[in-house]
């Protein structure tokens, strides 16, 4: 007997931006902050967050129901996953990337069908503000922000990246768009007979440099000041490029694939990490997705397929290269000189 249809699956992805702005909304507030010391009564924990009557059972509950709150005859609580990873004092805080979606790509992705029917960008840049990037690292409080998301968003891959790529094989590497420095972090981390640079603009420097020192590794860290498009990248056994990619056109990622190439010697590694699209283009739906934020946000990147990366490290003259799955949507292609 064939399968009763229906059209459930459709009206959940539909109304999908119910639940995502309610979770925007309870990071943006401080929920999960305020019940990181323990459970609060209702009327303590709507007064505390400012809830107007009308609003706050409803609000409440509806963090329960989607599984991000607990609520017991103690009041409500975090769950083990909210406290670890949305408590802004912790250093789990992945909540980075949630405040970010939520001041800029929530507004943003309300015009995607303009996107996709003009193949422009729909974020400052089309009220004739200056582009993402360069008003992000004229404000250093914003900067600090995103980079932070950056580490928050990358952490689980950047771990996988320092324990299962072999690093017993080389001495030496350059995190190219370092942000926050995570990635050469953990790397540190993981294998301490490796030293590593941080390369990416002047202004981040003070960012890395606080946070390898919170991690313990800025003896074997050192931050390179640089603008990809205008300087050769440092010389290193390996280069990695996390979430570098995507964010350029066809003829910008061909260039900075040849100055990885150029920058390592023979035998030498370049990684490139992010969320790339299964070959077929009907799998991998967050790297999909990714390639429409880039849409929203740039006016040329994209997202790619494995396919794709191996084609243009060829053509930039690598040898061997092979594919390897990191965490959640998260693929590495690894090639070697």
């Amino acid at each position: 007997m064939t399968e009763q249809l229906n059209p459930e699956k459709i009206l959940q992805t539909g109304m999908a931006f119910w639940a995502s702005k309610s979770l925007l909304s309870a990071v943006e507030m401080g929920v999960f902050t305020e019940l990181s010391h323990g459970p609060k009564s209702f009327d303590s924990l709507s007064g505390r967050l400012g809830l107007h009557p009308r609003s706050a059972r409803d609000f409440l509950d509806t963090l329960v129901a989607l599984g991000f709150l607990e609520r017991n005859s103690a009041g409500y609580a975090n769950t083990p996953e909210t406290d670890l990873f949305l408590d802004r004092k912790k250093p789990s805080y992945i909540g980075g990337i949630l405040e970010m979606a939520n001041h800029r790509l929530y507004p943003f992705w309300g015009h995607l069908t303009e996107a996709l029917r003009t193949g422009l960008p729909q974020n400052e840049v089309k009220n004739g503000a200056a582009g993402f990037f360069e008003t992000l690292y004229a404000d250093p409080a914003r900067l600090k922000e995103f980079l932070s998301a950056m580490t928050g968003v990358s952490h689980g891959a950047n771990i996988k990246i320092a324990h299962t790529f072999p690093w017993g094989d080389y001495s030496t590497y350059v995190d190219v768009g370092t942000a926050q420095g995570d990635l050469a972090a953990q790397i540190a981390l993981a294998n301490p007979h490796l030293r590593g640079t941080g390369f990416d603009l002047p202004e981040v420097a003070p960012i890395f440099e606080e946070y390898v020192a919170t991690l313990g590794v800025k003896d074997r860290l050192m931050f390179q000041p640089g603008d990809f498009f205008k300087q050769d990248f440092p010389k290193a056994d390996v280069v990695l490029m996390g979430h570098i990619l995507h964010d350029w056109d066809l003829s910008i990622k061909k260039m900075l694939i040849k100055k990885a190439f150029d920058a390592i010697p023979a035998g030498g590694a370049l990684v490139v990490y992010e969320a790339i699209i299964d070959d077929d283009r009907s799998k991998n739906a967050f790297g999909l997705m990714m390639s429409l934020n880039m849409l929203i946000e740039t006016p040329g990147g994209f997202d790619y397929t494995g396919s794709d990366c191996t084609a243009w490290m060829s053509e930039a003259g690598f040898s061997s290269i092979r594919i390897e799955h990191l965490v959640g949507p998260d693929s590495m292609v690894i090639a070697i000189k």
